[in-house]
């Protein structure tokens, strides 16, 4: 607590405190209200069906608090998350029509290939945006409409069915009764939170997004830095990719469309600013379970999917006035 907030009295220190936790408390709130309204809510079923549908927008949105934290934004990571997917599956699919002459190869093959495939989109919006400087608003778009295009090529338009059932286990199997696409959330979640809290990358990657020019002047590197946030990006979004083919059964060409959107909002809703060099993964954790939450009530009182997509709206656009006013009061 600052001298300013101690001197105004408990007023000041009940909106400081409900700015720190307000996005814990809304979840809750949300929750509290949805297990009034359906009983079905708090079932053990349906809190996993809300966490298994967490996991891939989750994992999109940890690579896109990297981002964002350096004052960048990656529109791509849809198109990516497609990509990864069909390519990825092309390789691990028992579908003569589909498959890659010699398959299906081994599943950590077929694995290691979507990473890849992440990694390479993020390293060439990267690239674009650390070294030459290209507004990554401008480059993440090309990327986003880049990426789907190469879907369409390569897969010819058509799913990959057929997957097999070692692939298959990313999406559907369990670990000790917990679903893995919850299980590979969990891990992603922890490893981005040691990685900002406690390691000098995270430092320098507050560092660029709190000031470049201080940065640049303090010594970091912030060409790099900027490079290996695209790339981390890149990267969940691959994993994401494959995890929604696994969990569907099969890799489809318009996957991934709008979950950009999502992503930027889970990174928004949990307190991370635009304006880079605040934020953090555990705010983005409460950010996508809030959303997964609200879509899942909503379907549960069988309200219409467009109106959900109105909600989402309306809860960006408080977001970002909060974190506004966070801004005009410190």
């Amino acid at each position: 607590m600052n001298t300013k907030t101690a001197a105004l009295g408990p007023w000041a220190r009940l909106s400081e405190y409900g700015q720190k936790y307000g996005i814990l408390i809304a979840l809750l709130l949300v929750c509290a209200v949805l297990s009034f309204l359906s009983e079905f809510f708090l079932t053990q079923r349906n809190i996993l069906n809300v966490l298994r549908q967490a996991s891939v927008n989750g994992i999109l949105a940890i690579g896109m608090t990297f981002v964002i934290l350096t004052r960048g934004i990656d529109l791509s990571v849809g198109s990516v998350l497609a990509l990864a997917g069909v390519v990825s599956a092309s390789l691990a699919t028992t579908s003569p029509a589909a498959m890659v002459a010699g398959g299906p190869f081994p599943v950590m093959l077929a694995l290691g290939a979507g990473i890849a495939v992440g990694i390479a989109a993020g390293a060439v919006c990267g690239v674009f945006v650390a070294y030459f400087n290209v507004p990554a608003f401008v480059t993440t778009l090309g990327m986003l409409s880049a990426a789907r295009g190469l879907t369409l090529l390569y897969a010819g338009g058509r799913p990959v069915p057929s997957l097999t059932p070692e692939y298959r286990f990313i999406g559907t199997g369990d670990l000790f009764g917990v679903p893995m696409p919850i299980v590979l959330f969990g891990v992603v979640f922890l490893l981005a939170y040691l990685l900002l809290t406690f390691t000098r990358f995270g430092r320098h990657v507050y560092a660029v997004g709190g000031n470049p020019h201080a940065a640049r002047v303090s010594g970091i590197n912030i060409t790099r830095v900027r490079l290996m946030v695209y790339v981390i990006s890149g990267a969940l979004a691959g994993l994401a990719g494959m995890i929604l083919a696994a969990r569907t059964g099969s890799a489809l060409t318009q996957a991934g469309i709008a979950y950009e959107l999502d992503a930027i909002a889970a990174v928004v809703i949990g307190g991370t600013s635009l304006s880079g060099g605040v934020g953090a993964v555990t705010g983005t954790l409460i950010g996508a379970l809030l959303i997964s939450v609200v879509n899942n009530g909503l379907d549960l009182m069988g309200v219409d999917s467009n109106y959900q997509q109105v909600i989402k709206g309306m809860l960006i656009v408080a977001a970002v006035m909060l974190d506004q006013a966070r801004h005009k009061n410190n």
